[in-house]
């Protein structure tokens, strides 16, 4: 008498080994386009980074360039205006146009700040 196994398996088809096969395709494709979209951003990030390094870099010296262009004028009309009004004369009116300027800039500055604050307080905009 023959012996027969009690355990009965069927056979795998070739639709089912195709789709495992496919799954398994489908998921190594999404592991290389994952780790390719990761470098891509890296390589983003490392290019903007660089960059901003030399905007920051070019924006002080054009800061510290118009400051002492700024000084060079303010000595300037010190220099000339001291021969119509004297010494004194010069500083008070090179002075005081000088702080009339600050005063204008800041006042618009805190209205601005302000304006800021209540936009974003509000959610929305004035």
């Amino acid at each position: 008498m023959s012996e027969h196994n009690s355990t009965w398996t069927p056979d795998p088809s070739p639709s089912e080994a195709g789709i495992g096969a496919a799954i398994k395709a489908l998921i190594d494709d999404g592991q290389t386009l994952l780790e390719a979209e990761i470098a891509y951003r890296k390589a983003q990030a490392s290019y903007g980074l660089g960059e901003a390094k030399a905007i920051i870099v070019f924006l002080l010296l054009g800061l510290a360039f118009g400051f002492f262009t700024l000084l060079a004028i303010v000595v300037g009309l010190l220099l000339a205006l001291a021969h119509y009004v004297g010494v004194w004369g010069a500083l008070a009116i090179v002075g005081g146009a000088l702080a009339l300027l600050a005063v204008i800039c800041l006042a618009r500055a805190t209205k601005r700040i302000r304006a800021a604050k209540a936009a974003l307080s509000a959610g929305g905009k004035p």
